[in-house]
């Protein structure tokens, strides 16, 4: 990787600083001098709520991982939110994003890698000219080629932009009776929200948060960013199961990415929605709290012993997993007529002793970590 800097994209730079100058100062003095409507508040949110799922739900989860299937009108309407969003195009912001999943955290080859450092993962890679255009730029999205929606929005992108960010806007203003106002609130200062909420996907959930499922990226799960950007804050998760239309994966877990498309699925305007089987999400989170007690145990002067008892107590509990995920499998496959109550009653009993397992396991490592501490 070369030190010196390449060319500033000047477009790029004029637009992150005004638009970011124009909400910080324009939109504060505007709100004191003359007050906004109700409706530009209710506009800007309605805005920002379509722009970033538009992100999130299609460029993301429906693009570029292509985690569900959706019906052309919620492409439509997931493309015109993400010109809104501007972001470039569906093509080129699933092509880059498929390349920072297959090369992340390489700073030669993944486009907005954290190993550079915050300022460069969050915005800096997008001001300076550190990607060079080539005919085989677009060879990892070839299926998006072959759509017609995505297509449209890429050869049309400049008039998309224009559209929903300055004339969507304004003619709902003119419509309301302020024209100005609507466009630094919906327009301005949603559109800078909505570029920091999805910048920090790349800068802070690469720095911030647990990795409970994988330490071979940086990735984090964090459920305040999680607030922040509709539903990505959980990237461990992502980066590790990242065909998942999920990715909080407890009811708990603020996900409105998650909640939309399964609202969708339920309307039939989404279909194929891709899970991660249960049985290798349990496995990924219990071989990294292995290892994170390994690491615990490295320095230690009984590490050996200790290590064994930890080993031993992973082994039963891994067995009992594969026992009970095993049998679950097998009965999800029959049909209904061809499980008795005996049935039931040995998965019931195989649950029961993995997760009295799952207890003991848990035990022992806060035993462990307590000798240890």
């Amino acid at each position: 990787m070369s030190d010196s800097k390449p060319r500033l994209i000047l477009v790029n730079t004029l637009l992150f600083v005004l638009t970011f100058l124009g909400a910080a100062v324009l939109v504060p003095l505007y709100g004191f001098s003359q007050g906004y409507q109700t409706e530009a508040l209710w506009v800007a949110f309605l805005f920002w709520a379509w722009s970033g799922l538009s992100i999130t739900a299609g460029y993301h989860r429906l693009w570029s991982h292509k985690a569900y299937s959706a019906h052309p009108v919620v492409q439509w309407l997931l493309a015109i939110g993400g010109a809104m969003a501007l972001q470039n195009s569906i093509l080129h912001w699933s092509s880059d994003h498929r390349r920072h999943h297959k090369h992340v955290d390489d700073n030669d080859r993944d486009p907005y890698s954290a190993g550079r450092g915050f300022w460069f993962s969050h915005i800096g890679w997008m001001l300076r000219e550190y990607q060079q255009v080539t005919p085989d730029l677009y060879n990892n999205v070839r299926d998006l080629q072959k759509n017609p929606i995505v297509m449209n929005q890429h050869n049309h992108y400049g008039k998309w932009v224009l559209a929903t960010n300055v004339g969507l806007p304004a003619l709902i203003g003119w419509m309301t009776g302020d024209v100005l106002g609507m466009l630094l609130l919906a327009g301005v200062l949603r559109l800078v929200l909505v570029h920091h909420g999805t910048f920090f996907i790349n800068s802070l959930a690469h720095i911030w948060g647990t990795q409970p499922f994988s330490d071979k990226h940086s990735s984090r799960d964090n459920g305040v960013l999680a607030l922040l950007t509709f539903g990505e804050g959980y990237h461990n998760f992502h980066h590790t199961f990242e065909y998942d239309y999920r990715n909080g994966i407890r009811w708990w877990h603020f996900d409105p990415t998650k909640w939309l498309i399964r609202a969708l699925a339920k309307m039939g305007l989404a279909k194929d929605l891709r899970k991660v089987p249960a049985d290798r999400i349990e496995s990924a989170r219990l071989a990294m709290q292995l290892k994170s007690s390994q690491r615990l145990l490295a320095e230690h002067h009984s590490a050996s012993e200790w290590l064994t008892k930890l080993e031993e107590e992973y082994d039963r509990l891994l067995a009992e997993l594969q026992r009970y995920y095993a049998e679950k499998q097998r009965q999800l496959a029959l049909h209904k007529h061809e499980l008795d109550r005996s049935a039931r009653a040995q998965l019931a009993e195989l649950r029961q002793t993995f997760e009295h397992q799952k207890r003991q396991w848990q035990t022992f490592r806060a035993q462990l970590h307590a000798q240890v501490a």
